[in-house]
């Protein structure tokens, strides 16, 4: 364990981050440009994602609170989606997870800044069933197999030499077997969606935004806003 200095002398940054503009392009989007369902609309994007060779396309930002509204974030990978959601996996002991079994309502964010588009989702996260978890646990290279049963999400370690000298210990435990099983403690959510934000760079940062609303009866709504 390394601590900080008691007194940190603080030098003023160089850089002008006032000064950094960047003009988007005068690429519009309309009402008419929109498919009826979000669901839809995300894939036309994703696929322009993935066509423009993007680095890591499906890369999103995962927002959760725990049960005192304790906001954190970070950067994880889309596995899936379909009309029942938008699917991740962790494991189930980590920081995330357990703020989202604390408080299930979460937020993804995914941006692609060549494109200059960005996508916000709202919904609510839920484990999927361990079936669907483990078709895809067996689709992973060996070494993530390893790393899932190895590495302790989220809490604190002494080395790396530690995690490594673990993952050999996994390795040689599981030697002898056809296949290396997942681990109880690791598994798939499932974020069901209930409000989308499609957003559209424009010049004189006039942007363009629509926002899905599900309602009662599973109806999506389009809205334009403000940018």
């Amino acid at each position: 364990m390394r601590r900080a200095p008691k007194e940190i002398v603080l030098k003023l940054s160089i850089m002008d981050f006032e000064s950094i503009r960047k003009e988007y392009a005068d690429r519009p989007l309309t009402s008419k440009d929109l498919a009826p369902h979000p669901i839809v609309q995300f894939e036309r994007w994703m696929q322009d994602a993935v066509n423009a060779h993007i680095v890591e396309p499906n890369a999103m930002v995962l927002a959760t609170a725990d049960v005192k509204g304790a906001p954190s974030v970070r950067t994880i990978l889309l596995k899936g989606f379909d009309d029942r959601g938008f699917v991740f996996y962790t494991n189930y002991s980590s920081a995330k997870a357990k703020e989202m079994e604390e408080n299930p309502r979460v937020a993804l964010m995914f941006l692609w800044l060549s494109l200059e588009r960005q996508v916000k989702i709202k919904g609510i996260a839920s484990k999927i069933p361990r079936e669907e978890s483990i078709l895809y646990f067996k689709k992973r290279p060996l070494k993530t197999q390893l790393a899932a049963w190895a590495s302790p999400q989220s809490e604190i370690i002494v080395s790396r030499w530690e995690l490594e000298k673990r993952v050999e210990e996994i390795k040689q435990q599981f030697a002898q077997e056809p296949e290396i099983p997942m681990p109880p403690f690791w598994g798939g959510y499932r974020v069901k969606p209930e409000l989308f934000e499609f957003w559209q760079g424009r010049p004189d940062r006039l942007h363009d935004r629509f926002v899905y609303q599900k309602g009662a009866a599973d109806e999506w709504t389009i809205h334009r806003l403000a940018p």
